[in-house]
């Protein structure tokens, strides 16, 4: 009996077509041609490098591999569905074209060591590609921000005005976030960057392989230092996932904000009519559609997380085929966020800012009473005792309907004999913003090093 499977010899009789499709992982894992065509050139180049196989066998072989590769990226070859795995398809369309020689690529590898090196070799691309994206919005940001580093707005805690910041701070603040989820990438790639190609299935071979060699011709920075974990790591797995769900958690709270700020309560920005909707009943609606959705979708990363973790969790060593489960999951990680990634960035950089609507909020609220306690702290009262004054003069102010800005000299003596006419100096709004001049702070000179240091930063990642 022959069903064509790589495991042929063993079995009697042909699998359930049920559990053949239950098996077989290729509607998905058929993503990682590339890798796996690519991977297995270097294999067998070591092969014959080594004298494992002849040379004329190993370059029939390259020659197979590389027509496959261009057929399949031509659309000339498409992948049969009805294959176990992207493995068996390539495995199986190289027999078919050059014979027995294809027969001889599988030897010194496993299926489980080749998986693992297909998924290593695909998710740095991704990898890669979510890093670009990534450093296009911090661009984004940064320009933002520049163009509003004296815009002023009210800062909030607990969602409550609490002290003026300008906007292009506010933006600032999300621009860290997502650096440092470049620096996450980056440093998971390079845990992900290490050869499991040549652990077989979960003891090594007997075989002569030199493992540093395809490292090499693939790019991996070094070779896994023990072929159990070499089959069955997948910590680079649960880190990217773990990478991509702090980014869809930083996407999915600037979606927030970007909500709040879209609605006639706030009204500090408009979306581009390209990245709004409309409603089907109410003609008045502009809907922000798109931040609701990356805010939703944040949910589909974190369900993949959690997912890895439990398909991982209680697995002995080495390979099992639980571990079969970990493609869609990482697969769909990336896959929202890169989604999310190339609708966000256009949606930041084509919104209308409204700076009036943001000086008049941040004009209410109190949110200059801070300075207000500062300027008799430094007229000699302690903190405390100028903060308790301060609340007074604000419980006083909701009284009668006043603001700080409001008040008479009068008003203000009563409460403490410090007061002078400086005092309304002292709690405009311009001078509370310029004044906060400590490293990272609001003030604009501080706001435009924190857009030139993450430029820099920026740069950096494009280099690396």
């Amino acid at each position: 009996m022959n069903s064509g499977k790589l495991w042929d010899g063993r079995f009697s009789k042909g699998l359930d077509g049920t559990v053949n499709d239950f098996n077989a992982s290729i509607h998905f894992d058929a993503r990682m041609y590339r890798e796996d065509i690519t991977g297995s050139i270097a294999h067998a180049q070591m092969l014959a490098k080594q004298g494992i196989i002849e040379e004329k066998d190993s370059e029939e072989i390259c020659d197979a591999l590389a027509g496959i590769l261009s057929d399949l990226e031509s659309g000339k070859l498409e992948i049969d569905l009805s294959c176990e795995d992207i493995h068996s398809f390539v495995e199986q369309t190289l027999t078919g074209r050059i014979g027995e020689a294809g027969k001889k690529l599988h030897t010194a590898r496993s299926r489980n060591d080749q998986v693992a090196l297909d998924l290593r070799m695909y998710l740095k691309n991704e990898t890669d590609t979510t890093i670009e994206l990534l450093r296009k919005l911090c661009e984004t940001l940064c320009t933002l921000a520049e163009r509003h580093s004296s815009t002023i707005m009210p800062g909030y805690t607990h969602l409550q005005r609490a002290q003026p910041i300008s906007f292009g701070h506010h933006l600032m603040a999300y621009a860290q976030m997502f650096l440092r989820d470049i620096s996450r990438l980056e440093d998971a790639k390079e845990r992900a960057n290490v050869l499991p190609l040549g652990s077989c299935a979960l003891a090594g071979t007997t075989y002569n392989t030199d493992r540093a060699f395809v490292a090499e011709k693939l790019g991996f920075s070094s070779v896994c230092a023990n072929s159990m974990d070499g089959v069955s790591d997948r910590d680079f797995v649960v880190e990217l996932a773990g990478a991509c769900s702090l980014i869809m958690t930083h996407l999915s709270r600037f979606s927030e904000e970007i909500i709040l700020w879209c609605s006639w309560e706030f009204k500090f920005i408009e979306l581009d009519d390209a990245y709004s909707t409309g409603s089907s009943i109410m003609p008045q609606k502009k809907n922000p559609d798109i931040a609701e959705l990356v805010r939703g979708k944040s949910g589909r990363v974190f369900g993949h997380l959690i997912s890895l973790l439990t398909m991982l969790k209680g697995l002995p060593l080495a390979y099992n085929k639980d571990m079969q489960e970990d493609k869609e999951a990482i697969f769909g990680c990336f896959d929202t966020v890169k989604l999310c990634l190339e609708v966000f960035t256009p949606m930041l950089a084509t919104m209308k800012v409204l700076p009036c609507r943001m000086r008049a909020a941040a004009a209410g609220g109190f949110i200059n009473a801070t300075d207000c306690a500062d300027y008799l702290t430094a007229k000699g009262i302690p903190f405390r005792t100028a903060y308790k004054i301060v609340g007074q003069i604000v419980a006083y102010c909701i009284e009668k309907g006043k603001t700080l800005e409001s008040l008479n000299l009068e008003e203000y003596k009563s409460f403490s004999e410090q007061f002078e006419d400086d005092i309304y100096g002292a709690i405009d709004l311009n001078t509370c913003l310029n004044r906060r001049t400590s490293e990272g702070g609001t003030a604009p000179e501080q706001v435009v090093k924190q857009i030139e240091s993450g430029r820099l930063k920026v740069e950096s990642y494009k280099k690396s």
